[in-house]
């Protein structure tokens, strides 16, 4: 018999991020707003207008998606070529945001095709990628030591010293050690 307050064993379950509570309410919102402007949009015109903006947003999308693919191939190829890394100077780094805006032409719906044709437009993928680069930069600054953050930055180190350190690996066979059950590999 307990006395006195009652005590969970269970500990507290962590806060729900805002990003996860709101992000299925915005896409429910988004999927019905989609419909709804389709059925507006085929009262307007026809339910073949509505289809011939579906086909030509995918089209579209697909070519776009295409070049930007072919586009950092090439761009990898010659950096090879140079014998360093990818650099995005050449394109302003809007590879990534151009495959975004053709998958986002490609997704059936009206506001997804604005948003990827405005993902097209080079002003607005530069200030994208800009204040992209910069939340990143801050998350990663404001990381603690041991989180997934200070791995990121600790890959993105640019250029290592390429130190070496030469050792070799020594094997404890002491009685108490484990064994290993799997024969060696030589023969």
């Amino acid at each position: 018999m307990t006395t006195g307050a009652s005590t969970s064993s269970y500990p507290a379950r962590p806060r729900r991020s805002r990003l996860r509570t709101f992000l299925p309410l915005g896409v429910a919102a988004w999927l019905v707003l989609e419909i709804w402007l389709l059925t507006v949009v085929a009262g307007a015109g026809s339910g073949f207008t509505v289809f011939l903006l579906l086909v030509a947003g995918f089209v579209l999308g697909s070519v776009v998606i295409k070049r930007a693919g072919r586009r950092a191939f090439q761009n990898l190829n010659e950096a090879l070529q140079r014998g360093g890394a990818p650099s995005d100077s050449s394109n302003g780094g809007g590879n990534g945001l151009m495959m975004l805006g053709g998958l986002l032409l490609m997704i059936p719906g009206l506001i997804s095709d604005v948003v990827g044709l405005l993902l097209l437009v080079p002003p607005v993928q530069k200030a994208l990628s800009r204040y992209a680069e910069r939340t990143v930069e801050r998350k990663l600054r404001a990381a603690a030591p041991g989180t997934l953050g200070d791995a990121f930055q600790q890959a993105r180190m640019r250029q290592p010293d390429g130190k070496v350190v030469q050792g070799e690996v020594i094997r404890d066979e002491s009685g108490d050690a484990h064994q290993d059950p799997r024969p060696p590999l030589t023969r």
